[in-house]
């Protein structure tokens, strides 16, 4: 089955195998003329990322890349990428690749434009209102991975360098104006990546489910995000090259990205403060909490998963999810707790003290308070 679509919700995107051939029609269509291609440096020698760079070319929009990027990208990489982006003379950004390409490329895209310093633009109250929207550069999102959905988000998550602390800076502008969601780049995804990307765009979706905020639209979202995860992630980590199951699962992370707009919860504000201190995979450390989590909020949320579970075909109502939720890490070789990721327990009070500081919390079922999110950490080992 060969799925093909154009979507404009939450912006363009051209989903379907073979897509990065629009690339350059997809730039010039924003007004670029001259285009500098955002990616880490993993993706940096990758074949993906060259024929990217050929499609620009061949359409006389140059051949320009900056790929000085760390996996938890911080305010460095974003100097470096703005001065990159500057003394090049570019007028527009290709942000290309998994979280930390596409989060860094949105950054420099919003940053050309800004005099005040990134911190000043952190996700807190109106404090997106201080930018200066006229030099923000255009960007064209093109995801190679199935799980963050920041090809359809509004912010980017920096890492601080001095004090490890992961900030999501929040604008509006950050939404990219076309997305190429072309999953043949995602065939060569490794397996862990595959299930670590996989389970961040799960984590989303139930996390956005979950949360106690009225947005009827994104809990709509978020239950056949999550049922397009149970149908499909097995069978693209199975076989990498299943282009049904790899184009189902970048719709299921981008759809998880629009369902977070309803909220996230402890899964997410244990994970960030973990991947900053210990530079874990965000998604696969996502997983790792995931069954502590669903204990922890099961008072409050026990119902709502009872819904879920129905709708995805799982008898057993809440157990019967918890035990679902169990077989399919085991099934994708997700470590069991943070001990066997490798963790000690020495620093769990500041993890807990970061947890409560991430904006992640306040979208949980059950408040965090330092006391039980310091026993949910323990429960995590």
């Amino acid at each position: 089955m060969n799925i093909v679509a154009n979507w404009s919700y939450p912006t363009a995107v051209k989903l379907g195998r073979g897509r990065i051939k629009e690339l350059a029609d997809a730039c010039k269509s924003l007004g670029m003329k001259k285009p500098l291609l955002v990616t880490d440096r993993g993706l940096a020698s990758m074949a993906i990322t060259s024929h990217a760079l050929d499609v620009l070319e061949e359409a006389g929009l140059g051949r320009a890349i900056f790929a000085d990027v760390d996996p938890n990208p911080n305010e460095k990489n974003l100097e470096a990428g703005v001065k990159a982006f500057r003394d090049g003379g570019h007028d527009g950004v290709v942000a290309f690749g998994g979280g930390s390409g596409l989060d860094l490329g949105k950054a420099v895209a919003f940053m050309v434009g800004q005099t005040r310093p990134v911190w000043d633009f952190e996700d807190i109250g109106d404090w997106w209102t201080r930018a200066s929207t006229e030099g923000i550069a255009p960007i064209v999102a093109v995801p190679t991975t199935a799980g963050t959905g920041s090809e359809v988000g509004r912010a980017s998550v920096i890492t601080n360098s001095e004090t490890h602390v992961k900030k999501i800076i929040f604008h509006p502008k950050f939404l990219p104006g076309v997305v190429i969601a072309d999953p043949e780049l995602t065939v060569g995804m490794p397996k862990m990546i595959t299930a670590g990307t996989g389970m961040d765009a799960f984590a989303h979706c139930l996390e956005a489910y979950c949360s106690p905020f009225y947005h009827p639209m994104s809990q709509g979202i978020a239950l056949e995000g999550m049922r397009l995860v149970k149908e499909f992630l097995p069978r693209a980590y199975r076989d990498g090259t299943d282009i049904e199951a790899r184009t189902n699962m970048m719709s299921a992370a981008a759809m998880g990205a629009v369902a977070f707009q309803k909220g996230l919860g402890a899964i997410h504000s244990l994970s960030h403060p973990i991947g900053a201190v210990y530079n874990t995979h965000h998604g696969m450390t996502n997983a790792v909490v995931m069954p502590p989590v669903l204990r922890f909020n099961r008072s409050a949320i026990e119902e709502k998963i009872e819904r879920a579970a129905a709708y995805l075909g799982i008898s057993g109502g809440f157990d019967g999810f918890y035990d679902y939720v169990l077989s399919l890490r085991a099934e994708l070789g997700v470590p069991e707790n943070l001990t066997a990721m490798g963790i000690g327990q020495d620093r769990i009070d500041e993890l807990a003290a970061m947890a409560i500081e991430d904006p992640s919390c306040g979208g949980n079922p059950v408040p965090m308070t330092l006391e039980n999110t310091r026993l949910l950490f323990v429960d995590c080992f």
